[in-house]
């Protein structure tokens, strides 16, 4: 019966000592990534804005569910990719490579409005919701790129 007892408490102490060790680790570990994020930001002179919503885009992308309908899953990645790539031109400054990812966004999104008629309405209401998000997201992305270069312009 001690004995018992004595490997319970080794396993109970095992399993507590388990949680906290993760615990800390992960603490530190955001602290670290978000002060290094924080810092490239800077250093790039990205404004506040412009890091929230690249990153609720990146994060609507990231969460973006899976349909029944086959065409709107393919539609769904090419869009998912295209915003990818757009975001990955606005952190390296590449107008070109931002522009031409831009315009494949917009083609994708047209192309997944018009497959909606396809889906079942709950689905139908998931995607909009998606949608919506990621078209505001992007259109204040831009308004602020374009804010910013307007203000890179009359400095100079």
């Amino acid at each position: 019966m001690i004995r018992w007892a004595g490997v319970r408490l080794f396993i109970f102490l095992l399993i507590l000592s388990s949680f906290a060790s993760c615990t800390t680790e992960t603490s530190f570990y955001s602290e670290n990534t978000l002060s290094n994020d924080f810092a490239l930001a800077t250093e790039r002179n990205f404004s506040p804005e412009r890091i929230s919503y690249s990153s609720t885009i990146s994060n609507l992308v990231s969460t973006f569910p899976k349909f029944k309908n086959v065409a709107v899953n393919n539609q769904v990645a090419e869009l998912k990719q295209n915003l990818t790539n757009y975001l990955y031109a606005i952190q390296s400054s590449n107008e070109k490579e931002k522009k031409k990812s831009f315009k494949q966004f917009e083609d994708s999104y047209k192309n997944i409005q018009r497959l909606r008629k396809y889906l079942k309405s709950d689905d139908d209401q998931v995607l909009n919701r998606y949608l919506v998000n990621l078209k505001t997201n992007v259109s204040l992305l831009e308004a602020v790129e374009k804010n910013e270069s307007k203000n890179i312009i009359s400095t100079k």
